[in-house]
């Protein structure tokens, strides 16, 4: 104990030291440089760990023709993390980038201290045996939570804190994929921050160091080696904008089924049960189809440099690599299968993202595009490692929303620099294609649908910041539907206001006296006994429940006109009333806490 303490009264030393000494914003350079630091750290262990777990499975199954082992490490893989996460963690921590957005929406900013570590357990063991997903959303999970609380830590403000948090996934992004400049964009386009100028300058540090640090533990060479041999010519935009709605669809596919999907797998009650049926499920598709087999990254790196049988090996279709349509077909059902492959990994007890399968679905589609337009009478020749390295931009931008994310992201993947302007234009098609039928991407879909989501848009921002229960007003006078009209008045006389709730004993509201209903008899005394509240009272527009959203409230108001609305409990008790003047000063107060750069 007498240790805890002095390291507790060292660090607050520390933290007057820094406030008299160093000023704010420098102090947020400093401190994004430190994060940008950690993050790359636990990208490269993550990444390093994955590796070696992965060596270790191939060198097992090198032997076999027909990977028999596929059946079994995948399966392993997430019982070992989902007992992980179950029995030792204790917490949900699927969905990393929801969580972040979670986090920032209802939470201010604060995530919990395992997530520095914890995703970084099970995500290894679940990507690195074999489970259908990706590590980056582990990782940026990872790196918001080191920023949210490394800020903390510091004891800096909320507004600040949304911005370490930034810091924190632009980092780990960075640092996964070796590209500064998606980091910062990424944050940008899908956390969708409300930045400044004053506060990208921060996130670009992070980014930058993270994926300085990253170049010197793995090399300078991009994630994926593409060798740009077919230049680009116009005559193909037309075939361009067509693979975008194309990605478009496939990722409108992947999002509506992978939704669908675990929601039902949700609903069984049984771990175990859940368990057994997603690793019967995920073992089958990975023995049938290799090439849902981890990440996926082999299987891109074949496409983009131009050996796309190899994919086939060791599958069932290995000695029919000569025919022409077992490829295409093969590559169909990779598709079609890759996002089974995915839900059964996460809702099995896996920890993985969507980035890996996104990349995946997008080169398989932009392959299989080029592949059969190749065949046909009408379409110029179209090279297919550079429609596959468009796909992957498409899909991409189509699953998140983010199609800046999606070109940045490739190029620097890739070094396929060359292609930028083509690249643009897939990703475009295809986030606007998606968008027709998606209003939000694939990790804000969940907590739109329940009103928990944090926006560009100020206005919405500070309603899902704002809760019905924190701005309930209880000064209103309160009257019995028994009361005379005489002991009404001196009620009256009391109060401050001109609205009275009318309770029964046991706090239902049965009604509202509004005063300047009975301005015109209160001052006439042969009255008092002679008429009851109950007269004068009337129903109030609307009755408010404490469970609604703000936005839901702000609904109501707009609905009835009112100024003032009466606040139930779940059990229909008067809780008291919300107002819009109280409502529009708690509005202004959490723009400048929250917005005000």
């Amino acid at each position: 104990m007498k240790l805890i303490k002095d390291i507790d009264s060292f660090f607050l030393k520390v933290l007057l030291w820094r406030e008299k000494y160093i000023k704010e914003g420098l102090f947020i350079l400093i401190v994004a440089f430190l994060i940008g630091i950690c993050s790359s750290f636990a990208a490269g262990l993550l990444k390093t760990i994955i590796h070696e777990i992965q060596d270790f499975v191939i060198y097992t199954t090198a032997t076999q023709r027909l990977n028999f082992s596929y059946l079994i490490f995948p399966v392993l893989g997430i019982l070992l993390s989902g007992i992980f996460v179950r029995y030792i963690l204790k917490d949900d921590i699927s969905h990393g980038v929801t969580k972040i957005l979670y986090a920032l929406s209802q939470k201010k900013s604060r995530i919990k201290p395992h997530n520095m570590w914890s995703s970084l357990v099970a995500s290894s063991m679940t990507i690195g045996f074999g489970g259908s997903v990706g590590a980056e959303s582990p990782i940026v999970l990872t790196g918001a939570a080191i920023g949210s609380n490394i800020g903390r830590a510091f004891r800096l403000e909320q507004r600040n804190l949304m911005l370490l948090v930034g810091c924190g996934v632009a980092g780990a992004v960075a640092g996964i994929f070796k590209a500064p400049i998606t980091g910062l964009v990424f944050v940008i386009e899908v956390l969708m921050l409300d930045l400044t100028l004053s506060s990208v300058l921060p996130l670009l540090i992070s980014s930058v160091t993270a994926a300085t640090l990253s170049y010197v533990a793995f090399g300078t060479e991009p994630m994926f080696g593409f060798s740009h041999s077919e230049m680009f010519t116009l005559e193909r935009i037309p075939f361009v904008i067509c693979l975008g709605v194309m990605c478009g669809l496939v990722s409108l596919y992947f999002t509506k089924i992978s939704f669908s999907l675990e929601t039902r797998l949700k609903k069984i009650p049984s771990y175990w049960v859940r368990y057994a049926l997603c690793a019967s499920i995920l073992s089958a598709l990975i023995f049938l189809i290799p090439t849902l087999y981890g990440e996926g990254y082999l299987t891109i790196n074949a496409l983009i440099n131009g050996h796309p049988n190899s994919i086939l090996k060791n599958t069932i279709f290995a000695n029919m690599d000569n025919l022409f349509w077992v490829l295409p077909i093969f590559v169909v059902l990779s598709i079609l299968m890759k996002v089974f492959a995915t839900v059964t990994t996460n809702s099995g007890g896996g920890c993985g993202g969507v980035f890996a399968p996104s990349l995946f679905l997008g080169c398989l589609t932009g392959f299989l595009f080029a592949y059969l337009l190749n065949y046909a009478p009408f379409a110029p020749y179209l090279p297919t490692k550079n429609f596959a390295l468009m796909g992957m931009a498409g899909v991409m931008a189509g699953i998140m929303h983010a199609p800046l994310t999606g070109v940045f992201l490739i190029a620097e993947l890739t070094g396929g620099y060359d292609l930028f302007l083509p690249l643009m234009v897939v990703s475009i098609s295809s986030y606007a294609t998606n968008k027709i039928f998606l209003p939000h991407n694939i990790y804000s879909l969940r907590l739109a649908e329940k009103g928990k989501l944090l926006t560009h848009r100020k206005d919405q921002a500070i309603l899902t910041l704002l809760h019905v229960e924190n701005v309930i007003e209880t000064d209103f006078s309160e009257l019995r539907p028994d009361m005379t009209l005489g002991e009404m008045v001196q009620v009256f006389g009391e109060s401050k206001r001109n609205l009275f709730p009318v309770l029964t004993e046991d706090r239902k509201l049965v009604g509202i006296v509004l005063l300047d209903n009975i301005r015109n008899i209160m001052f006439r005394p042969e009255l008092y006994d002679r008429f009851l509240v109950q007269k004068f009272m009337v129903s109030p527009p609307a009755r408010v429940n404490v469970s609604l959203t703000m936005e839901e409230v702000m609904h109501q108001f707009d609905d009835t006109g009112a100024w003032n609305l009466p606040v139930l409990d779940e059990k229909g008790c008067y809780l008291g009333f919300v107002s819009k003047s109280k409502i529009f000063n708690s509005y202004r107060d959490l723009l400048i806490t929250n917005f005000d750069g």
